[in-house]
Order: C-alpha cells, then structure tokens, then sequence
C-alpha cells in the first residue's frame, strides 16, 4: 500500500480528483444507495487509539465532522478503518485534519451516539483512497498525504474453510434461488456453490435491495464473493452476508466474454481473477453436471417441472394469490392449453400483438409469494421461470380430454421464482433472433399455427378456481393442496391444511376487543389494561421519591416538585453511557412518581422510559402488572409467570455496551423479563360448502399487516381493521357472493382442566395487499 506525499492545498488536492467523482454530503448518505463515483471529505474531531479485532486485523476508528462551523453531534459520523490501512493512518492522522475518502462502504451505525445513522467502512482492500491535509496546510500551501490502497485479495478454497472467518471465495453454483422475500424486510438469496476441491458449501444471502443480490440465471455460472461470513450450524459450514460483502457473476461456458454481472460500479478484475474463471469453465465443462431442466414449449410433457426462458407479451390480476402471465419462446406447445378468461381492461400489453401470438404464447398462472414480482415485471420483458410445472387437468364434461395448464406454485422449494434475463444474455440474444425471425415471416399470425377452437378452455375445472377471488394470500407451504372442511372434521390430530372457504362470522365484533398480550413461552393469554385501569395500578404500585436523590452509578437524577400537588416529587433518573448524557431521542429515563398522564408526555421525548421505585438504597422495577417500558404511544408487558426481574443495576451493563439498543427486547432480557406480545385473536367461523368449522387466528401483524401493538393508539389502523374485516364478511351479503379466503389451517388438541379440547388455528396466511 504506497504512501505518497503531495504538494498542494486542499483544493489542489480537490482539482486533481478523477473528474467523475462527485461530492457527497451527510444528509444524502443512505443505506443502498451507489457511492462508487461519490467521495466524502470531512475534518477529524476525535480519534481513538488502534485495536486489534478478534481475527487479529488492526482497527482504527475516527469520527469526521461535515462542517467546520457546526458543534452538533448531527454533523458527525464514525468512520472505521481495517487492516494496513488504518495502520498506517493511525500513524498520520492528527485532530483537525481534512480527510477526502473515496470507495467506502455503506453500513449501518453500530453505535447509537446521536451520530449519522449510517458509518463509513474503508477495508484495506477495497480499493479506497484517503487523502489526508493536514491543519495546518488547510490554508496554506503545504503537503497533502494520499494513502491508495492497492487491492490484493486471497481467495479461500472451499475444503480450507473455517467457522468464524469472513473470506473471499470463488465457485461454481450447483443450485440456487432467486431473490424472494424473506420472513423479514430483506431479500433472500439462497446458492449452493462448489469448487474444484468437490466441496460444497451453502450462503444465504440477504439485502434490503433485490438487485443488490448475486445475479445468477443458471446453475454452472460462476460466483465470486468477498467478505462473506462463514459460520458453523448443526455441524455444517455455511455463508451469510456481512458488511461489506460483493458479488461478481460469470457466465459458466466455456469461450463465453468473461463480463462480470454486478450492480456495484466499484470492483477490481485482474488478469489474474480472469484466468481463474476460465480455469473453473473447463472444470465446469468436464465434471460438472447442469441438471436444470430447461426445456422449450415445442419439447415439454406433461406433468414435468421445468425452467422455461421466454418473452412477457400481457400480464393481469387472477385474484389474491395468483397472477397471469402470458408469455412464448416461438415455439408451440404440443398439446391443448388452457386459456384464463380475464377482462380486457384488466389485462396489460399490445391487445393485436397478444391476438396475433394467440396460438403461439401460454397462460402461465403465478401462486403467492411469486406474485409481487409478477406484478412489477414489464411487458417485453424477457424473463426465466424456474421449476414451472406443466400439470394436465380433464374437465368435468370431457374426461376423456386433457388439457395442459402453467402453474409457477409459490414457495421457493427446487429453486422455484422468477428472473429478468437483461437483452445482452447469450440466451436472451438467441430468443430475440427467433422471434424477431418469426415476426419478418409473418409466422406468428398466420393460419398454419391455428389451433382447434376445442384445444382451448375459457373457464372450467381446469382452472382450479381462478375465477374465484380470494382476498388472502399465502405466505409459505404452497406445495399444500386444497383440503375440504368436511375432510378436516374427520381427520386425525395434530394436522396441517390448505382450506378455501368463506367467513360466515367473526368475533369480536367490536375489533379493539381482539388485540391481546401473548407470552410466547407459556402461551398465556391476558386482557390489555385500558389507561384508567392502568393509573390505578401504577398509583397503587410506585413509592413515591424523597427530595434527597439516591447515588446511582450510571444514572444523572433530578428530582421535581410537582406544583399546586402539595409534597408530591417526580424523579428522573438519566441513564448514561460512558458517563455522558446522550440527546433526548437516543435517552432512557427512570421514573419515581409518576402518573401515566406524566410518562405519556415524556415518552414522545425519550428513547424510552422505565417506571421504578425505591426500596432501602435500590430501584426496582414495578409490579408486571404494570409495563416495565413505555416507548412513545406503546407499553411493553413482561409476563408474571415466566419472567424472573433482576435488579435495574443490570442495565449498567447494557448501557456499557458500544452496540446496545434501547429497545424493547434488549432491554427486556437484561432485566430478566419474558416480553410479552401484542396480538390480534380472533374466532373465524368458516365455510367452504362441505362443512363449517371455528378457526381462531392469533397473529401479531402478519395477517392484517398492521402491528396489534398500533391498533389501541391509531385510529387510522382502527379503521382499516374494520374497513377489511367489512370486506371479508360483509353484512346482508348472499353467501355465495362472499369472497373466498385461501388460508392454513392446524387442528390440536388444548387442555381445559382435565380434558382435551380439539381446536383449529389460521397460520402462514396474509390479506392480500389491495383488500
């Protein structure tokens, strides 16, 4: 890594920058967004000793500050620092120097100090730049120091593995799923890779941002990924993504350019990596067998799962849960398909370009969680279905006829998902050259591809209820075929199910009435205490504080006379971190005294407040009965049964913690407390014709997405409960006319006393977005 020195003032220094860098300032530093052509410059207001991390890799930590003029905490940001190269800034750098980095990454803060939300990371390998002014050349002609760091990256064989390290790796993909969401807010990428040692070795990979993730369309590409976590599970080794983990993808054949697929601008590519992924194409080409099934329309069988690569000409709304595609590849499907009967306002695309390619393209029906990429995907598109199921279906009338039907079923099972192949991938070229030849020839219009108008259905059994609206959608276990409530009442227990039926009834009528606190450990259901009820309680509960304040250690306490209330006092006990005070928003507060009207008011301006009270020199939290943390409108319960409450003292040791958040979870296992969970529980009366049968639906916000927690403090959501619930089962509606809900369902047994009670449960189902 060359040191080199530089004459020049800072703004020599600016001048002489590549032309295509721009500026960019603290307030458009976003998670996700593209600095690859953006550098940062800002002055050094502190910087901490050098340390060395568990791996033994140097660390250097410094916090830049945006203005020079601004004393507010805002304006500043931690910048982090790894390996040679924050040694040799450790050795530099100076309070009050000016520092110009260019290729950083990106993360989110580790620290909650009040500081930007986001930090930089400049690892010794990036291929970053700082250029350091020192203060005193700021002004005056003098020498500029600019640190390059010269990327050189070692690359971990697969059988070399070890759990606990973050490597750089080359491989092979031997199977994979395209990006899906995940239970959480986060894409999902999960890729098995291989390499020549026959070691494999499965990542799971996550971004808030689906492009950002590994753009793979085939087994046998070749991936290259740096800084990836490996870990040890269950006895296996395995990959996650950690910060600052990229992703370089290769066509896996052999002769194809050797063109990485990225979404990063910044990346280095040497003759070197080059000669490794022609390496890993021979060793693809001679002992690595694709077995993805891919296969054209013109070569498919029925019942056979298949990845089909084809053009998008019309897209529409089935219902809830599925989605219809039209689509063809210029070639013609062999057998009979089924058409899905949409309206013509609701189906998108060229109406004479769809009629002309009738005989040519097939109706591709796409199941749950594939939906919303359905749904964004353009018309023109060129697209890959992976695990499509070519399934036959008889109609009722003709049982003797079978007709072919395109089902893309959710989950992710076999790799199953949806990709957009961009216009420069060797498949896409092939396919555009055929259908571009087609269209000169006028082939796909033209008689000698019509096929027998009895070779198409409209509506029918074939169409496995399509027509029927569902409002719900499913979130996994898509594989479930549809079992009848009949079925249902005669079967044996435990069981899971796929029903389709209508709502008759719900109870509470009244909805606020549904939201209730769950504990997750004993599954004990508790009444939420409405607010009168709650000041009685906290009264009766709290002590309330003398004038003279207890010594806490890490805590600054004020006590208050509370006006015209005669000897009443209120205290606040500030929680600090390494003896400081932070911002209002980033505090937690204690308080002695208080009324619920009080902790309201103070918690729209803390972080988050805890009711205590004194016992000899000690705090201790109230009675459970009480919320043990109060965080804007919300109050979070522990259960008295599973929890086992350690002394406030435990927080000091939280509050020591660089990483720690004031959040509900965190605080609440420091303190020994089995938080509680605000649910919506709900009794669904059933129907689907066969049968009836009482399903209860007990779901935090997965169902209704909408937080339970919200529902007591927001009218908005309030209303928005009620507007779904009136389209779910709607008064002095025919019952036929009732839509159709598609959900899970699990039968168990809950024991009352000495009996067993059979019951039914909603699971793994949410209300379609546009309900």
């Amino acid at each position: 890594m060359p040191l080199e020195m530089l004459k020049g003032s800072l703004q020599g220094l600016k001048t002489s920058l590549p032309k295509h860098l721009q500026r960019v300032d603290l307030k458009h530093l976003r998670l996700g967004g593209d600095f690859a052509n953006k550098y940062f410059q800002g002055a050094v207001v502190i910087s901490y000793p050098l340390t060395r991390i568990g791996n033994g890799k140097a660390f250097f930590k410094i916090v830049l500050q945006e203005s020079e003029n601004s004393c507010s905490r805002t304006d500043t940001i931690n910048t982090l620092l790894f390996g040679k190269l924050a040694e040799d800034c450790e050795k530099v750098i100076r309070q009050g120097d000016t520092m110009v980095i260019t290729g950083f990454i990106l993360a989110k803060s580790a620290s909650e100090d009040g500081r930007h939300c986001c930090q930089l990371e400049i690892p010794d390998e990036a291929g970053s730049s700082i250029f350091i002014c020192p203060k005193s050349s700021c002004t005056d002609a003098s020498e500029t120091i600019a640190i390059s760091v010269a990327p050189k990256y070692t690359y971990t064989p697969l059988n070399h593995l070890k759990g606990g390290t973050i490597v750089n790796l080359y491989g092979v993909v031997k199977f994979f799923k395209p990006p899906y969401v995940s239970k959480g807010t986060d894409y999902c990428s999960v890729v098995t890779v291989v390499d020549q040692s026959d070691t494999k070795l499965v990542c799971t990979l996550f971004n808030a941002n689906r492009d950002a993730l590994p753009k793979i369309y085939k087994n046998g590409d070749i991936v290259r990924f740096h800084r990836i976590k490996v870990q040890e599970f269950n006895g296996q080794i395995q990959g996650i993504t950690s910060n600052g983990f990229a992703a370089l993808t290769f066509d896996g054949t052999v002769g194809a350019p050797v063109v990485p697929r990225t979404t990063s601008k910044l990346f280095t590519f040497t003759e070197e990596d080059k000669k490794t992924v022609e390496d890993l194409r021979i060793w693809v080409a001679r002992n690595f067998s694709n077995s993805a099934p891919a296969a054209d329309l013109s070569s498919i069988q029925p019942q056979m799962f298949f990845d089909l690569t084809c053009q998008l000409v019309g897209k529409a709304k089935v219902d809830g849960s599925s989605y219809l595609l039209k689509v063809w590849d210029g070639t013609k499907c062999p057998f009979p398909s089924c058409k899905v009967l949409v309206k013509e306002d609701d189906l998108e695309g060229d109406s004479v370009l769809i009629n002309q390619l009738k005989n040519l393209t097939v109706d591709v029906i796409v199941y749950d969680n594939h939906v919303q990429l359905a749904k964004s995907l353009e018309v023109g598109n060129f697209i890959r279905m992976y695990s499509l199921h070519a399934k036959t279906q008889s109609p009722e009338d003709k049982p003797d006829v079978s007709y072919i039907q395109f089902h893309l079923h959710g989950g992710t099972v076999y790799g199953r998902g949806i990709t957009v192949l961009p216009e420069n991938h060797a498949d896409v070229k092939e396919l555009k050259a055929l259908l571009d030849s087609l269209a000169l020839k006028g082939y796909a219009g033209s008689e000698s591809c019509t096929q027998e108008p009895d070779s198409y259905l409209t509506l029918g059994s074939c169409l496995e209820g399509y027509q029927q609206l569902s409002v719900t959608v499913l979130t996994d276990h898509q594989h479930f075929d549809v079992t009848t409530v009949n079925t249902i009442l005669n079967s044996r227990v435990p069981q899971q199910y796929r029903v389709r039926a209508k709502l008759r009834k719900f109870e509470p009528k009244k909805l606020h009435q549904s939201v209730k606190l769950l504990c997750p450990q004993c599954n004990s259901l508790q009444e939420v205490p409405d607010v009168t009820e709650l000041d009685v309680l906290l009264q009766a509960s709290t002590t309330h504080p003398s004038p003279d304040l207890q010594n806490i250690p890490f805590c600054e306490s004020v006590v208050w006379n509370i006006e015209n209330q005669g000897k009443r006092y209120v205290a606040v006990h500030f929680v600090t971190r390494y003896e400081l005070l932070q911002e209002l928003e980033d505090s937690l507060i204690m308080i002695e005294g208080g009324t619920v009207t009080e902790i309201l008011k103070l918690s729209k301006k803390f972080k988050g407040i805890i009711p205590v009270r004194s016992i000899e020199d000690n705090l201790v939290l109230l009675d459970l009965s009480i919320p043990f943390f109060w965080q804007g409108n919300i109050q979070y319960y522990g259960c008295q049964r599973c929890s086992h409450p350690k002394a406030v003292a435990s927080l000091h040791a939280l509050a020591a913690q660089q990483n720690a958040l004031w959040e509900p979870t965190t605080i609440a296992g420091a303190l020994g407390i089995v938080l509680l969970q605000y649910v919506f529980v709900m009794k669904f009366t059933l129907d689907d014709g066969t049968g009836t049968l009482d399903a209860y639906l007990v779901d935090s916000e997965k169902f209704f997405q909408i937080p339970a927690s919200e529902i007591l403090t927001s009218n908005i959501f309030q209303d928005n409960i009620e507007r779904i619930m009136n389209k779910l089962c709607p008064t002095g509606t025919n019952p036929d006319d009732l839509p159709s809900l598609d959900c899970f369902i699990k039968s168990y047994y809950v024991k009352d006393g000495t009996e067993e009670q059979l019951s039914y449960q909603i699971f793994d189902t949410m209300i379609a977005e546009d309900v």
